[in-house]
């Protein structure tokens, strides 16, 4: 199999996106380890990332990703009730 540029930079997209998740689950556990409320995690979590990606990319980007998690939630992709594939 031939990979273009394009899929290459997509495998390796989905790769960190992957790495960034385990590092993201490690933190969860030990935050709920010492007693901290999902709520509060969750929180600390979202203003985190965004104070560092309006930093990073402004106000559109931040509220484009608000946006498309949105959707992303209206669709029940995060439910727990959500059969994985």
């Amino acid at each position: 199999m031939n990979m273009t540029s394009a899929d290459l930079d997509k495998l390796v997209a989905e790769e960190k996106k992957l790495v960034a998740i385990e590092y993201q689950n490690e933190v969860w556990a030990d935050g709920t380890l010492e007693g901290i409320e999902p709520e509060i995690m969750a929180e600390a979590a979202f203003a985190t990332a965004l104070t560092e990606l309006i930093r990073d990319n402004g106000e559109v980007s931040a509220l484009a990703l608000l946006e498309v998690l949105r959707e992303r939630i209206s669709a029940g992709e995060f439910s727990s009730n959500r059969v994985l594939q």
